[in-house]
């Protein structure tokens, strides 16, 4: 079993090739494909390397499926004994990502 621990929009994320994950919004159209470079560590049949703080000789392509909104979070604040009340919601812009392949120089594939 191959995986990888990446570093994607400000988080660690632990992919698979052939799986999907929702990350923070990235510039680019639904269909591009994309790299990722920031791997932490890398586990190939229990090969497992680790960087330091990232794997130089890796290369794990993406594919953009689709960009969507994650679900509503309410904010509401309020002071006490002031009548102020303020009442928020927010949705998280997201990019669904599909894990194509993680290869690396050393003759690592999917």
């Amino acid at each position: 079993m191959i995986y990888a621990i990446i570093e994607a929009s400000g988080k660690q994320i632990w992919i698979q090739p052939g799986c999907f994950y929702d990350i923070n919004k990235i510039n680019a159209k639904p269909g591009e494909t994309i790299q990722f470079k920031k791997a932490l560590l890398i586990n190939n049949n229990q090969a497992i390397t680790i960087g330091n703080p990232y794997i130089s000789n890796i290369n794990i392509t993406g594919k953009v499926l689709k960009h969507l909104r994650g679900r509503k979070i309410t904010i509401f604040k309020m002071k006490p004994k002031k009548n102020v009340r303020q009442k928020n919601g927010h949705r998280q812009e997201l990019s669904r990502i599909l894990i194509q392949a993680i290869k690396t120089d050393n003759n690592l594939n999917n």
